[in-house]
This record gives structure tokens, sequence and C-alpha cells, in this order.
């Protein structure tokens, strides 16, 4: 049997579930397939635990575009509570507040390692790499050499699991845009002087440097559900435990046929006029029938893949931070979630702490494929080590393994995604791909949720007025207060319309 829909819509994460949410607003029919059994949301889902609530990865709710701040009131409209927004960086035993603290980084770092740091930066102004075309070349032109080695190359390599030389200098310029050594030095003056947040009045700060953000008060799986929720009651559907397996277009009518598997073996075939997919580009080309020319290049495409390893322990001595960066090369985890400080409501016992340690790996590789009592030993030692909770006063623990949580961007992916894009708009002109891995970039959720609205406009406009690939392209979009909503800025400035 063939279910027919205007829409189908791959993936229920926050790029699925926005375009589905705003198309059954519309009345437009449409149907969501998610491979998941239990959840949507994708990287953005809410596990539990025997209770015990936790965030894969970690999702601050702060956007300056207007559009995403109001669809999330829209959709969680009382549930949404304020959190101060605090992180660390652990660096050979000693901690350091993210962003840096002046006075703090000099007494940790030292007289003589500070004034290095400053000259190896005063050089890098002098003499930068001209066009870098690196992470490590870009890095070094803004804050020296030294204070990359210090602060950048160890976690940067445990996220990526490769050289910063092999890794392109736009995911930098992504992420860490307009912030340098000297603005760095500024803010962190003004921070340990107590005038930050009179500075914060006179006008928009680096999104790096925020201070608060909102979080649904039990994570952000209770706004994909609400949005699942309420795209169900406008008419539309969302269904789970379906893979999409085989995606086939026939030009002459317009109608996609795609087939998905459930999990227990049997198959459906759902028609559409529109395809939107947030699924990986590299698993999107591979399930089209006839195979694309761009498949070599889809294929080239890689990802990073990560696991968390919650702990819950005996409460001894809370601290304040949302997360902490672990620069340490001496301990394998990445960065430490602590769960009660994103929501009180995550932990449900007052004498116990939950926090959740991050493994980057690539699928298939020796952490990745660990049994879980294996990690848990491997998460107690560590979490012990960095002097965070004792070993014995860890009283459960949980494994949750999220593959491609990360589009790597290496030196070849830009010119792979390009291929693809040309090839697979020309070839298919219903097909719309949305989100971070639909689309392999490094988005953040305001920014795959805005590709999906744009998107949604397109549709109902029959044709493509906003071009969606310019959402984050320019890199300079900064973040502002709670969520940005008092110096939001229209989608239109965000992402330019198409001019022929």
């Amino acid at each position: 049997m063939s279910h027919h829909t205007e829409t189908l819509v791959i993936g229920a994460g926050p790029a699925g579930l926005t375009a589905a949410y705003l198309l059954s607003k519309e009345g437009r029919p449409v149907t969501v397939l998610e491979r998941d059994p239990a959840q949507v949301g994708g990287i953005s889902r809410t596990v539990s635990h025997d209770g015990y609530l936790f965030d894969i990865g970690g999702h601050r709710f702060f956007s300056k575009s207007k559009a995403v701040v109001d669809l999330w009131d829209e959709i969680l409209p009382n549930d949404f509570i304020e959190r101060p927004r605090l992180s660390r960086i652990f660096y050979k035993g000693r901690y350091y507040a993210y962003p840096l603290r002046a006075f703090e980084a000099l007494k940790n770092l030292g007289l003589i390692e500070s004034a290095a740091c400053v000259a190896s930066y005063a050089y890098a102004r002098i003499r930068p790499v001209k066009d870098p075309k690196t992470f490590h070349e870009w890095v070094r032109n803004q804050f020296g050499e030294r204070l990359f080695s210090i602060f950048f190359k160890t976690y940067t390599e445990k996220v990526w699991g490769m050289s910063c030389d092999a890794i392109s200098a736009d995911w930098a310029a992504q992420r860490i845009k307009g912030l340098d050594l000297a603005s760095a030095i500024v803010d962190g003056v003004t921070r340990s002087l107590g005038l930050r947040r009179r500075r914060q009045a006179d006008g928009p700060v680096i999104k790096t440097l925020i201070e608060s953000f909102r979080y649904p008060r039990r994570g952000p799986g209770m706004m994909w559900e609400a949005a699942a929720q309420k795209t169900r009651a406008n008419g539309g559907k969302v269904l789970l435990d379906r893979g999409v397996e085989r995606l086939t277009y026939e030009p002459r009518t317009g109608i996609w046929t795609v087939t998905a598997r459930r999990g227990d073996g049997s198959l459906e075939t759902h028609t559409a006029r529109n395809l939107i997919s947030s699924a990986p580009i590299r698993e999107l080309v591979d399930a089209i029938r006839p195979t694309p020319l761009s498949i070599f290049n889809a294929r080239a495409l890689k990802y990073r893949d990560f696991l968390t390893v919650a702990l819950i322990a005996k409460a001894r001595e809370d601290f304040p931070d949302n997360w902490i960066y672990i620069h340490d090369p001496s301990v394998l985890v990445g960065r430490v979630q602590n769960f009660r400080s994103w929501s009180p409501e995550m932990v449900p016992d007052e004498t116990r702490t939950c926090l959740g340690l991050e493994y980057f790996c690539f699928e298939g590789d020796g952490l990745w494929t660990a049994p879980d009592e294996e990690l848990v030993a491997l998460a107690k030692r560590e979490i012990a080590q960095i002097g965070l909770v004792a070993e014995d006063d860890v009283v459960d623990a949980c494994v949750v393994r999220q593959p491609k949580a990360y589009p790597v961007y290496d030196e070849d992916y830009k010119s792979h995604v390009a291929t693809i894009r040309r090839d697979l708009e020309r070839a298919f002109p219903s097909l719309h791909l949305v989100g971070r891995n639909g689309m392999h970039k490094y988005n953040n959720q305001d920014h795959a949720m805005m590709t999906a609205m744009l998107t949604v406009k397109n549709i109902v406009a029959g044709a493509r007025i906003y071009d969606t690939w310019c959402v984050n392209e320019d890199a300079e979009y900064t973040e502002a207060g709670v969520s940005g909503a008092e110096t939001a800025l229209a989608s239109e400035r965000l992402v330019p319309r198409r001019v022929a």
C-alpha cells in the first residue's frame, strides 16, 4: 500500500520538525519519516534513565532571529527557564573560566607564560599567514601560536580525530568569528572588574561571550516532542521507526517515491510532490535511484560521532558550570556536562549529581565498539583524575552513542558539497536539503530551524525565493542577551533573497 502526501520530510530533528510544523499550520499535507523507533529530536532529543534526564551535546536556546525565538515561544510557551551560561577549561590540573578572565588566566599561566603568549600574538599580527586555509593557520592568526597550542590544539583534535592542519579554516571562522586575543583580553578585564553587564547594554557581544540563555525545564526534547504533537494536531503525520532505503523521482509527474523499512523488516511506500531531507547527505545520495553522478563526492564526506557516559553520583560538592572543556591531553574525555546546571529538573534527587562525559570518536572505532561497562569504568577513572567526582561516589551510569553528530570540515568538503548541490538541484527541483547533516554545515539549532523555515516559504510560494545555503554563511552571526529577541534581526536580513 502506498501513502501519498504533498510534502515528505526525512528526519524528525529540529530542521525536519520545524518544516513539518509550519507546513501543517498552513494546512499543507505533510508526513515525517524518522528512523528512531521511540523518540523525535535527533541530536536535540532528551534521554531519560531512571528519571534522570540528559541532553545529547548541550543545546542552549538563544538566537538573534526574532522569527526563531517567536517559533520557540509558540511551540513551547510555558516551559522555558532562564539559565546562566557558565563554562570552564580544564588544562594541566587547573581550571580557567571560559571566556577567559584576564587576571585568573595570568595567575594560572604565570607571568612568564602569559608574556610569551602576548609576544606570540603580537608576532602573529605582524606576520600573519596570508589567506589561511587550515584551522591551525586561522587560530594562529587570531591568537598566536602559543595560545593555539595551549587552548585550541588538544581539544580540537579530540573533537575531530584529525590534525588541526587537516581541518578547514571554515570551521574556525564559523564558530569563533569576531573573537581574537585582543577582544578576549578586553572582555576578560571587564569581567574581572565586574564591568561586564554595564558593557552589554552598549551593544551586541560576540556569541562566544554570551552570559545567559533559555532552556526547556526538562531538556530540549520537550521542544521537539511538542512540535511533533502540534504537527499531528494540525493534521500532519510524524511516523517513527521508518528508515529510508530508496528514493526515486519521476520527472514527468514530479512525484517522489520513497521506500522505508520498519524495525520489524516490513517495507512501506510513500509518494510526495516535495521532498525535504535532513538526513546526512552521504546517506541521502546513496539511497537515490538511479544513482546520481555525485555519489563519489557524497561518499567522500566525513562525519564525527560521539558517545556520552552519564554518571550518577553522590553530590558531595556541586559546581555551577553547564559544561567543562577538557583540554588536558592526559585524559580521553573531551567535555563534561553538568546536567543540574542546565536545569534542576534534569536531576530528580537533590543528593545526587549527574555528569555527562563526552567522548568523540568515529563509528566503528575502539571507543565506539567498546562494551558499556568498559566505557563506564573509563569515565569513572577520568572524572576522578579531573577531580570532579570520586570513583566510589558513582552509583549508576548510562551510555548513549550518537552517530554522525558533526559534519567534518576537511580540506575537500566544500568542493564535494558544491558538486553534490549542483547535481541535485539540476536533477531534482523539488528536493530541499535542510539542517546540519542535511546540508553538511555545522549549524546551530536555530540555524537549522531557519533553513527549514525558509524552505517552507519556498514550497508555499512554489519557487525558490530564498537561498537557504546563505544561513550562517557570512560567519558573523552574533548572539546577545537571554535569547537575542531584544536585538533580533529579521530572517530576510540573515538570508538574502536569491538574485538571478
